[in-house]
């Protein structure tokens, strides 16, 4: 599979195979996009690799421009789509895409300007040779930023239009990528049309020619009907008993109705037959469907939900087994159920070991809704716990108690989380009547409980006390120069501005290299031809104290900076000790940072490296808060996450020991990262 994985890469030849001067100018074109190209000569560098006679360093320069998110650059992107060589065409027409996303961060273009993106790739569809050329276009076409119904429209139809060409599964890959994307992307614009959903259902019935390989036609083809809502009685009955995992996953969600909040309009599937995929989904072989159908009867009221949790609880899967324990946070009116969340809470047996806290954890905030007089009585024992995870929750479940007491506590508690929880809480329930315990707040290090604290103080009444504490706070992240200090700068300068002081004057200068991306800029690199040539094809061992290892590819030439980065801080030593902080079932587990929370990291930004890899399960991305946000916290997708790609950084993919990565939970301690460059 490493073999794979390097083709597909295009990992930088060796010294042994190639002469230095296409390296050379590679590196160039490597540096002058990290610093994002923010000079007349930078963008000259670049622009002569599209002319460079190497076709690798011609690849680089077509992706270099197009992560560069400049509408203008298209023009010179375009021509690229008629290369001689496949490799090319696909990366042009990636780049293509990527680089009319600038107009998302911009103010809407011209309809004009949209369609003189979307006819050229259009028209190489219609000619185009290649199947991995077709897919990298139709996935473009559905993800341009259209501001016209007519122009979405016209997307479908040229995706329509070459599913009736579609010779191999590369193709279908490709069509299905384009509609999701197009679903998700356009839904304010227009919803698919009836010849699409057609089309939809027709890639995510399971049989057919690609039943052994098509996987991800379906995943891909069900989300975008979900999206649409537009999945029939029909199509959820067959993705429920679909041989893919995640096409059944997929299916739980599509009977559940929209989060609270979406936009999406609830589903008009009949109730009982619903309700009869989802009881088939609770004892599904899979971990992932089994969590997947208890979340959907939560979010259904169903009438079953509370006895489908509470059988739940001791499911084999320990993800499975906590979701169940919050899904009962609403079944107070169940005597067993509260009977089984007063049990988990009470055996704290086992709550000072590194994995041997999450049920009491999980299960104290769900009784603290469930039956806060039980709640209330077991609160003590977790506020004063050594285990500052308990004392988190406790935070959480003080918070649904509205014990003011017990969060004014938490809030001086010495660990930065736990105040950060008792702060959001408090501000909640107390308001400004809480405010010198923010401004004390404003004055310790963590930037999560600095941000929390500031957020508390906008408008606050007592304007003499708050506004010295957050200009000295203001003062001290300045000098202290980490980038990644910025939500809690941006949060005291928001709570500055909310009192009538002016923070503009402390604003931070940008970052070193950051060219246009103002304060939030990532700093540069420092790519260098030797450390490229030792990463050529290299593998990473992430070892996770008490839980086992796995392994991963590291994609150079997709993602340089980043990996070079990863490699530079694990060959320090920096992630060993760390923790995987965030756990999200069915999504992301997140970890690397030194407090343990998403907003500590590295101290310097990095640059987004979006590529054509996707977020499919065990793809290794990089967490940001904002373009060009990435502090080196790491995350690995736990299922197919399409909504993430082309936005979060793809650097390495798991090559063996996935299993190792689901058993991961919140906390566990990354005992080492060790690189295997070359061949070791």
């Amino acid at each position: 599979m490493l073999c794979a994985l390097c083709v597909l890469c295009g990992c930088f030849p060796t010294s042994a195979q190639e002469s230095a001067a296409p390296r050379v100018t590679r590196l160039a074109i490597l540096q002058a996009e990290d610093r994002r190209a923010p000079t007349s000569r930078d963008l000259a560098i670049i622009r002569s690799g599209l002319r460079s006679g190497d076709d690798q360093t011609a690849r680089i320069a077509v992706r270099a421009l197009g992560r560069l998110e400049r509408p203008a650059l298209v023009a010179d992107l375009l021509p690229s789509l008629r290369s001689a060589l496949p490799e090319i065409r696909t990366e042009a027409a990636n780049a293509v895409a990527q680089a009319a996303q600038g107009w998302r961060s911009d103010k809407p273009p011209a309809a004009a300007a949209v369609d003189a993106v979307f006819a050229p790739l259009a028209a190489r569809l219609k000619i185009e040779a290649e199947p991995d050329v077709r897919a990298a276009i139709c996935e473009a076409l559905g993800r341009l930023p259209y501001v016209t119904p007519s122009q979405a429209d016209a997307a479908e139809r040229a995706l329509v239009e070459a599913a009736g060409r579609a010779e191999t599964v590369t193709d279908r890959l490709g069509i299905a990528k384009g509609l999701e994307a197009a679903a998700r992307l356009q839904r304010t614009l227009r919803a698919p049309g009836s010849e699409a959903i057609a089309l939809l259902e027709r890639l995510a019935a399971p049989g057919g020619p690609d039943a052994a390989i098509g996987a991800r036609v379906r995943r891909l083809a069900l989300e975008a009907l979900v999206t649409a809502t537009a999945v029939t009685t029909n199509v959820l009955g067959a993705a429920s008993r679909d041989p893919d995992p995640q096409v059944r996953r997929i299916a739980m969600r599509a009977a559940a109705p929209p989060a609270p909040g979406s936009t999406q309009a609830a589903s008009p599937l009949p109730s009982d037959a619903v309700h009869s995929v989802l009881t088939l989904g609770r004892v599904d072989d899979s971990p992932m469907v089994r969590l997947e159908a208890l979340r959907a009867l939560r979010l259904r009221a169903d009438p079953d939900a509370c006895d489908a949790a509470l059988a739940s609880v001791g499911d084999r899967n320990i993800h499975v087994a906590l979701s169940a324990l919050d899904q009962l946070a609403p079944c107070g009116a169940s005597p067993d159920a509260v009977a089984a969340l007063e049990k988990a809470v009470t055996d704290l047996s086992d709550a000072a070991s590194p994995r041997g806290w999450h049920r009491a954890a999980h299960a104290l905030v769900a009784l603290a809704a469930a039956a806060p007089e039980r709640g209330a009585a077991a609160l003590p024992q977790f506020t004063g716990s050594r285990v500052w995870q308990l004392r988190l929750y406790a935070a959480r479940a003080a918070a649904a108690l509205r014990d003011r007491a017990a969060l004014e506590r938490l809030a001086k508690d010495d660990d930065d989380n736990v105040g950060e929880a008792a702060v959001e809480g408090l501000h909640t329930l107390a308001g400004h009547d809480a405010d010198a315990i923010y401004t004390a707040d404003v004055a310790r290090t963590g930037n999560q409980i600095v941000r929390a604290a500031a957020l508390a103080l906008v408008d606050t009444p007592n304007r003499d006390a708050a506004v010295p504490a957050l200009d000295a706070a203001l003062q001290r992240v300045i000098a202290e120069g980490r980038d990644n200090s910025h939500d809690a700068r941006d949060a005291i300068v928001k709570a500055l501005a909310s009192l009538g002081a002016d923070p503009q004057r402390k604003r931070p200068r940008a970052s070193a290299g950051a060219g246009d991306a103002g304060a939030h800029g990532a700093a540069p690199a420092d790519l260098n031809a030797d450390d490229l040539r030792r990463l050529a094809s290299p593998r990473a061992r992430v070892t996770i104290r008490g839980v086992g290892a796995f392994e991963i590819a590291l994609f150079t030439s997709q993602a340089p900076a980043t990996v070079l980065r990863f490699a530079r801080l694990a060959e320090a030593g920096y992630y060993n000790g760390l923790t995987f902080h965030r756990v999200v079932p069915n999504f992301v587990i997140q970890g690397g940072s030194p407090g343990a929370n998403e907003f500590v990291g590295d101290a310097s930004f990095m640059r987004d490296e979006v590529g054509t890899w996707p977020h499919v399960r065990g793809a290794v991305g990089i967490s940001t808060r904002g373009h060009d946000t990435g502090d080196a916290q790491i995350f690995v997708d736990l299922v197919d996450n399409p909504r993430l790609d082309h936005a979060y950084t793809v650097f390495a993919q798991v090559l063996n020991g996935v299993d190792v990565v689901d058993q991961v939970l919140e906390g566990d301690v990354i005992e080492s990262v060790t690189v295997l460059a070359g061949d070791r």
